[in-house]
């Protein structure tokens, strides 16, 4: 089986690829750990303050396990009652979550702790580690996304995945980002829904292109 997810930054050079089975484990220890460890569950908002990577979906699936909601846009949401976030967005998380739980995602390839945290913040590198990475899934969730629930938001990604010609199988290749309920369910969500795999390019280079439509064998580009 191919990978589900293939993550590059031609800022730094990275690659990494999950398949759909190691993405799932990632899911499920990250619900585990905001289950377990930071007390959210059916009902609870969380503030995910991080770009477009797998590890970002990693958590938007862990936090649709636990029957939570993903909080994109806090301010506009009326905040949150925990959030996961990168460094830089401390202060963006402290002021979401209002008091409540924070962990910081380092987004290091290899797995790195975040460094210099304050005291009561969580390192999601180190935290999640420990956590099993089977979760029975929450059986009466609440909203999941924008106010809507997993089904509303599963069936708008297979309309999209339908406009945008999606196909089980495709390779999709996407420099987008998923700053709103829309780009994610178009960008990312649309392309598992179609049951296709995502090359997610951070900080593109231009000359890089087309030979990693090669390399990667991209079927479909979002332009």
């Amino acid at each position: 089986m191919g990978p589900r997810i293939t993550y590059y930054d031609d800022a730094t050079g990275e690659r990494i690829e999950l398949s759909t089975v190691t993405l799932a484990n990632w899911a499920a220890k990250t619900a585990n750990l905001l289950r377990e460890e930071l007390g959210a569950g059916t009902g609870s908002r969380v503030a995910v303050l991080l770009p477009a990577h797998w590890q970002t979906a990693a958590v938007l699936l862990g936090v649709w396990w636990i029957g939570a909601e993903a909080v994109l846009d806090p301010a506009a949401a009326g905040g949150a009652d925990l959030a996961v976030c990168t460094v830089d967005r401390l202060d963006d998380a402290d002021e979401a979550a209002a008091g409540g739980e924070v962990a910081v995602c380092s987004l290091d390839a290899f797995g790195k702790p975040a460094t210099g945290l304050p005291i009561g913040v969580t390192d999601y590198a180190t935290a999640v580690r420990v956590h099993g990475d089977q979760v029975t899934p929450e059986r009466s969730p609440g909203p999941a996304l924008d106010g809507h629930s997993v089904d509303d938001v599963l069936a708008e990604a297979r309309r999209s995945a339908q406009r945008q010609g999606l196909n089980t199988g495709d390779r999709v290749m996407s420099a987008h980002t998923w700053p709103t309920p829309g780009d994610l369910i178009d960008y990312l969500l649309a392309v598992f829904a179609a049951g296709a795999s995502l090359v997610q390019v951070a900080n593109p280079d231009p000359g890089l292109a087309d030979r990693r439509r090669v390399t990667e064998k991209v079927t479909r580009t979002m332009d």
